[in-house]
């Protein structure tokens, strides 16, 4: 990449929604290539087209942050380790899409229900695929959609892998204003409701989010054993007050999160004494 092409990319000044310091990092990490993979503070002023001390503070920004490294003996900065973490964050997203997909299909064929992978994003759990029964049924939220994570099965699951103290830290500041009958509505309620599922090997609800929906989700785990996704499945209820799941479709789940963790080279079961 030379100047030019760095130099094209500078935030234009009517454009108030960028950034100018973000893009400016985002131009030094992009400076190294397989030609430049080490660059003194110069070098990287001249790619970025500007002076030693304008490029400084970015520079001492990213190598702190750990996307550069400086050798003090050569005065130079390579790429750090944190960049590979922001390569590999995409790449196993996409990873586990493309290989969940058709375990996905084989899990509604199996039961016709429909089925969903999600990941949780903070206190939400963000739906990345949807794969509908063939009736057509029960499946009316979308790959994108954000739901509350501790009133879905998937972000139970999601949930059920966090330690109490991550658990506290992440709800100590929330308002709990669900709906009449969603749980929980409180952080007791929510600290009652995680220790119920991290005895569970699958979550179960009917209709705690939104009536006359049952679902069933299970863990999918990397290779540390953390819970990386979940997988659930959807339908109508019964309506005959019982939970609505078969064992064979209990078992589907936990057997289709199975196979994806082994894919994805993790391992099925949590760790002993985690």
């Amino acid at each position: 990449m030379d100047k030019t092409e760095i130099r094209s990319r500078t935030p234009q000044p009517d454009d108030k929604y960028l950034v100018p310091g973000l893009i400016r990092g985002l131009q030094v990490l992009q400076a190294f290539t397989p030609e430049s993979r080490e660059m003194t503070l110069s070098e990287i002023a001249r790619r970025l087209g500007t002076t030693r001390s304008a490029a400084f503070r970015t520079v001492y920004t990213l190598a702190h942050q750990g996307y550069l490294l400086h050798d003090p003996q050569t005065a130079r900065y390579t790429l750090g380790p944190a960049v590979l973490r922001l390569g590999y964050g995409y790449l196993a997203t996409r990873e586990l899409v493309e290989i969940a997909l058709p375990e996905l299909e084989k899990l509604r064929d199996a039961t016709d229900w429909s089925a969903h992978l999600g990941v949780r994003d903070g206190r939400f759990v963000l739906y990345m695929l949807r794969v509908p029964s063939h009736m057509g049924l029960a499946s009316i939220v979308h790959v994108g959609s954000r739901l509350p994570a501790a009133g879905t099965t998937m972000g139970r699951v999601l949930l059920a892998d966090l330690g109490e103290d991550d658990l506290v830290r992440l709800y100590r500041d929330e308002t709990y204003q669900n709906a009449p009958g969603q749980t929980p509505r409180s952080l007791t309620e929510l600290l009652a409701q995680w220790r119920r599922d991290r005895r569970s090997d699958a979550v179960v609800q009917i209709g705690n989010f939104e009536m006359g929906i049952a679902s069933i989700a299970a863990p999918v785990r990397d290779i540390e054993g953390t819970v990386v996704a979940a997988i659930n499945l959807t339908r109508p209820a019964t309506g005959d007050g019982r939970d609505g799941i078969e064992p064979g479709v209990r078992q589907a789940v936990l057997d289709a999160a199975a196979a994806i963790t082994r894919l994805l080279g993790g391992l099925p079961e949590r760790p002993a004494g985690a």
